[in-house]
């Protein structure tokens, strides 16, 4: 299929708001006349191509001449640029969007990891706002559906996403030490004492069963730490995230949900923080 013919179906075939379905074809017609320019063939790049494509047409300004290259320049223009930011993860978004319509027609035999692309950048100013309980099932579900296709780590994900749900706050979880993990075997359940800013032991956590199970999923494959990191949550070479990283994880999750991708204001970490498992009584 004409990649062009691929845009109009997927917009014209999907449940998007007509203001977004206006500017994700705006973007992903930027992409593919890229493309063309350079006699690409939209269907077989790589990221570092839409990476020169994000350079070359939105960031040139706010780069200023720094290559698009990897996490830090990303988390930079996070810090630095933040609106610019905010519009090139919309940008990335409307290309996950249009990818999985390309696999799902049988184009591409593997979605393209756009997710390393994202800043993290939060995309809204205002109060974290509580999903609605539509909402929540919608993300419950993309929470469960992460897997393997979407991340290398994605149990790591599964377990960052739960955590959230239990109220816990980004920088406490990725700051959470394994020597403040407590199981009560004779209960079946586990503790862990979130740390404040100050790195002192804080608040105690009975996880729910669901965030259990994902620990009991995660713990066999957690990365070998670093000489001297106690963290639970690691990254690369058994290194704690940073801590932008819950935030862009977030996002990319409700990235894969138009009801979680529309929504206004977005789906921060924060947000899922502040939703929980369960209904919050208003008062």
């Amino acid at each position: 299929m004409d990649p062009h013919a691929l845009l109009d179906t997927w917009l014209t075939g999907g449940t998007l708001r007509p203001s977004t379905t206006i500017e994700y074809r705006r973007e992903v017609t930027s992409w593919l006349t890229w493309c063309q320019e350079h006699h690409l063939n939209p269907y077989d790049t790589g990221l570092d191509h839409i990476a020169r494509w994000a350079q070359d047409t939105h960031l040139t300004h706010a780069l200023n001449g720094r290559p698009l290259d990897g996490p830090d320049t990303l988390a930079w223009l996070a810090q630095h640029h933040p609106d610019t930011a905010k519009s090139h993860d919309r940008r990335i978004t409307a290309l996950t969007g249009y990818y999985t319509a390309a696999r799902d027609h049988g184009l591409l035999r593997h979605l393209p990891d756009l997710k390393l692309l994202r800043t993290g950048a939060d995309r809204d100013n205002t109060p974290p706002q509580r999903l609605t309980p539509t909402e929540r099932i919608a993300f419950f579900t993309c929470l469960g559906l992460w897997g393997p296709d979407h991340a290398r780590h994605y149990l790591r994900d599964r377990l960052i996403g739960y955590l959230l749900l239990e109220g816990m706050r980004p920088g406490e979880i990725v700051r959470l030490d394994m020597r403040h993990l407590y199981e009560n075997t004779a209960q079946g359940t586990w503790d862990v004492r979130a740390p404040d800013d100050h790195e002192n032991v804080g608040t105690k956590h009975t996880l729910e069963p669901l965030t259990v199970a994902a620990l009991h999923h995660y713990l066999p494959k957690r990365p070998r730490p670093a000489d001297g990191v106690h963290q639970l949550i690691l990254g690369q070479g058994g290194r704690p995230l940073w801590n932008r990283y819950p935030n862009m994880l977030i996002q990319q999750i409700c990235a894969t949900h138009p009801l979680l991708a529309q929504r206004q204001p977005p789906v921060t970490a924060d947000t899922v923080a502040h939703t929980g498992y369960w209904d919050t009584p208003t008062s």
